[in-house]
């Protein structure tokens, strides 16, 4: 294993984070499109308030106040339902505890101390978002202190609540992270770390360069659905845990799968979610992630996403930046269409903007898939067969890139995958 997840620790992956802002469960889903919009995730955690009466709240009851991650592909679901379709102004006055999916072990609270290698476990099994305290005077661990503290190993929240109680209770002890702030934190993601891991490929070598397929990153069971079913039944196929995607795809006459585009989360982050939600209540998949204008005919009557027609508010168009559209039309989701595609697979390859899927190959290294990542901001990258862009094998996700990075060597399958 590499010494970079042995010689550092969560604390060094915080310097420079803002503190992060709770945004509580009674706030409207016209706010949480705000927040999620300005935000540099795309998705934002949801909390409940915090007791007045509560003067110390420990980790333990931090963590029962958590709810769980709000994304732009929850909201566009809940905006397709019927009653919210008829009555949007009720819908977008709607309390996101009625939205956010419930799941309270997406978070974990950790000490800055935390070795970064229990830090990509957690992450591994299942935790998005890492709590860390803010401290005062932090500047990064040193290798010395970051492998052993107070004569044991920081592993998890357990050591490092007992830390902080012990802390108080004798300010003479040593802290892992010097003085921390009461009540201030910040949160890493899995998209933190990997950007952390881009800063030390030297150090992973030569996994960097190795192939996907050859370092098992690649994960064969990805969620998908054809392009000619209706867009809606994404809702019930993405899975809760990243990636939280599903790919529109058109089966070829081998029974392989060409796709043509995908739903989920991190397209929908900068969209009009109102005419998103209408797209996915009214639109197959492959209308939906292609654009409406090259699939449908002209006579087929479109709702008028106006300023005055959509709750008066024009600043919820592409996450708060900009007018809404007056019409409706791939372009006010987000999406840019190819004129020149009389069908949803002739021309995929040709450019379509932001509906066009992020793809990589099997042979494909996994610094360059890395990359890719976090240029686009996404959480995934569908793999396709190394001599056809269209064929689809698996997906990598940020739980598979930390696990081909923290995997044994002698555990790695060697060899191209290339179906």
């Amino acid at each position: 294993m590499a010494s970079v997840f042995l010689f550092h620790v969560v604390g060094d992956l915080t310097v420079g984070k803002p503190e992060m802002a709770e945004f509580c469960e009674t706030e409207t889903v016209e706010a949480a499109i705000r927040a999620i919009g300005e935000s540099t995730e795309a998705g934002i955690p949801v909390w409940r308030k915090r007791s007045p009466k509560m003067v110390i709240e420990t980790p333990e009851m931090r963590q029962q106040r958590f709810m769980g991650i709000l994304n732009p592909f929850d909201i566009v679901s809940f905006l397709a339902r019927d009653w919210c379709l008829e009555d949007q102004e009720r819908a977008m006055r709607t309390p996101v505890s009625e939205v956010v999916v419930h799941n309270a072990s997406l978070l974990k609270e950790v000490d800055p101390g935390t070795r970064l290698i229990d830090a990509l476990e957690m992450m591994k099994e299942g935790v998005r978002r890492l709590l860390v305290p803010k401290s005062l005077g932090w500047r990064g661990m040193s290798k010395r202190f970051s492998i052993i503290y107070n004569g044991k190993w920081l592993k998890n929240i357990d050591a490092s609540s007992n830390n902080l109680i012990n802390q108080a209770a004798n300010p003479s002890r040593p802290s892992s992270s010097t003085t921390t702030i009461r009540d201030k934190f910040c949160c890493l993601s899995r998209e933190d770390i990997i950007r952390f891991l881009i800063g030390c490929l030297g150090a992973l070598a030569p996994l960097p360069l190795s192939s996907i397929s050859y370092v098992g990153a690649i994960n064969p069971n990805y969620c998908f659905m054809e392009a000619s079913v209706p867009a809606i039944e994404a809702t019930q196929k993405v899975p809760q845990d990243y990636p939280s995607a599903v790919a529109v795809v058109e089966p070829t006459s081998e029974g392989q799968h060409k796709i043509i585009g995908d739903i989920s989360a991190t397209k929908l982050w900068k969209c009009d979610y109102l005419a998103a939600a209408w797209a996915l209540a009214n639109l197959s998949a492959g209308q939906f992630v292609m654009g409406v204008e090259d699939n449908m005919s002209s006579s087929r009557s479109l709702p008028d996403f106006s300023a005055n027609a959509m709750c008066g508010d024009s600043k919820l168009a592409n996450g708060g930046g900009s007018a809404r559209a007056r019409k409706f039309s791939s372009r006010s989701i987000g999406f840019f269409t190819n004129p020149s595609s009389p069908s949803f697979g002739i021309g995929r390859n040709m450019y379509r903007g932001r509906s066009a899927p992020l793809t990589c190959r099997v042979t494909s290294s996994l610094a360059a898939v890395m990359a890719q990542m976090l240029s686009h901001r996404a959480t995934h990258v569908w793999v396709t067969e190394a001599d056809n862009d269209d064929v689809l094998v698996g997906v990598v996700g940020y739980a598979d890139i930390l696990g081909a990075v923290t995997r044994p060597p002698a555990s790695t399958i060697p060899g191209t995958q290339t179906s």
